[in-house]
């Protein structure tokens, strides 16, 4: 009998991503699995308004006090390991880590591993003005021996609204669209070779067809990384 797959824990905090990997996980959990097959599953989240409240102020402590209630509840309901389909509220993950009872998957540290195989050596860093101004990305990158290019001052707060007001709400504006892909050739044009997706929500409107960059997703690869885990580390019980 087949070892059975370890269940995948997610933490949300925005609707859309969150809907993202998980839908991910189970559609590309067949190509490990069989037809229709993917992993145990189970999501917790809180309002996306506690998150934002916390960020607002710099409360990283409350951040990571949510993320570790998540993690608590869905490891009560069996979960074994914990994924956040969040890049911003990575930044409290250090903290959470040492407190959780179940290990986590790194966003940044899966983008960066895929980063490296790809042969990828400098990244343009795109997301919520929180992360793309944090050290989630240049850590993980610098890790790895790569570098993290930062978008000017301007392009930050272009992301951070269009992200904040437009794409957790659902909202993919083709004005928007446009803005995105001028924030990416100008980092094209400050040396990068690809362009990390920092939201969760930002591969809902770019990708590898409209991106002046190669992308790296981090909402997919993150999922991808949760289904290997599972099926892999069945195997290694």
């Amino acid at each position: 009998m087949a070892a059975r797959p370890l269940h995948i824990g997610i933490v949300a905090c925005s609707a859309e991503g969150a809907a993202l990997c998980y839908r991910t996980v189970c559609i590309e959990g067949a190509r490990w699995l069989g037809a229709h097959a993917h992993p145990e599953v189970s999501l917790h989240s809180y309002s996306l308004a506690d998150y934002a409240a916390c960020l607002g102020r710099g409360d990283w402590a409350g951040v990571g006090d949510l993320m570790l209630d998540s993690a608590r509840k869905l490891a009560a309901i069996g979960a074994d390991f914990m994924i956040c389909p969040d890049n911003t509220i990575h930044q409290a993950l250090p903290v959470v880590r040492a407190r959780s009872p179940k290990p986590w998957l790194h966003i940044a540290e899966v983008v960066a591993d895929e980063a490296l195989q790809r042969g990828h050596r400098r990244l343009g860093i795109t997301g919520t003005r929180w992360l793309v101004e944090g050290e989630v990305y240049p850590a993980a990158l610098a890790g790895r021996g790569l570098a993290a290019v930062r978008p000017d001052a301007a392009a930050r707060d272009e992301l951070h609204r269009i992200i904040m007001d437009e794409l957790v709400c659902g909202v993919r504006e083709p004005d928007s669209v446009t803005a995105l892909q001028r924030v990416i050739a100008a980092l094209a044009r400050d040396g990068c070779d690809a362009v990390v997706l920092g939201c969760t929500e930002l591969p809902l409107v770019i990708d590898d067809t409209n991106s002046p960059l190669p992308v790296l997703d981090s909402t997919r690869l993150l999922a991808r990384a949760a289904l290997r885990h599972a099926v892999q580390g069945a195997l290694a019980r």
